[in-house]
């Protein structure tokens, strides 16, 4: 049974995400020990409110240095909502410009849409190849709340890497709702939050943790 680290570094959501990953058979601890967090099987990053907030919660549990300690390792590590958007370098909320983790170029921003907050059930484009979206008919739903998020991918495709697998939903315009990069994965929307498919979701990525 994989060994699943939820970080605690004050953000909400940490027992829906816990019990999520139970139900499809992780072993799951919600701690912010350092150590800990650090040797598990599989560390999940979860994140509701404002960049700027999870940021300044991340950093004084040095969670950023055990995101970037684990990924230097090739140790799995899932982020999701605000704990996917913390991963690239910046987030401009309310001309509040905050310093991100940095593993991914690119800026988190207000959507350009009619309503706001993008709030519940949408569709996803998900790319060839997709390990995350596995098995999942193309209609299938995922539930999102969010106003800021991702609106241009900026890493080039390198030939000594493979290209990043980009999942994109669309509310008002194009934004990425998933990223597949190697030990490094996301989701802008809850899998925890999804029912079934959410928990496919889960199970697919716990598949790649073992």
């Amino acid at each position: 049974m994989a060994r699943i680290v939820v970080l605690d570094y004050g953000s909400g959501n940490l027992r829906s995400a816990e019990r999520a990953l139970e139900r499809v058979g992780a072993d799951v601890t919600v701690t912010a020990d350092f150590g800990t967090a650090l040797e598990a099987d599989g560390l999940v990053v979860p994140g509701v409110g404002a960049f700027a907030a999870c940021m300044q919660g991340l950093r004084a549990v040095r969670g950023e240095q055990i995101i970037g300690r684990r990924l230097a390792g090739g140790r799995p590590v899932l982020g999701i909502c605000v704990g996917m958007q913390v991963l690239f370098e910046r987030g401009v909320e309310f001309d509040e410009d905050t310093e991100g983790c940095g593993e991914w170029p690119g800026t988190v921003e207000r959507i350009e849409a009619e309503v706001l907050p993008h709030m519940g059930w949408n569709t996803v484009s998900v790319p060839e190849g997709s390990t995350l979206f596995a098995g999942l008919d193309p209609d299938t739903r995922f539930y999102f709340v969010h106003s800021f998020g991702v609106r241009r991918w900026e890493l080039e495709p390198s030939h000594a890497i493979a290209a990043p697998k980009v999942t994109w939903t669309h509310h008002g315009e194009d934004v990425v709702a998933a990223v597949e990069n190697g030990a490094l994965t996301a989701t802008q929307f809850h899998p925890e939050k999804s029912g079934d498919a959410g928990a496919a979701v889960l199970q697919n990525w716990l598949g790649s943790v073992r």
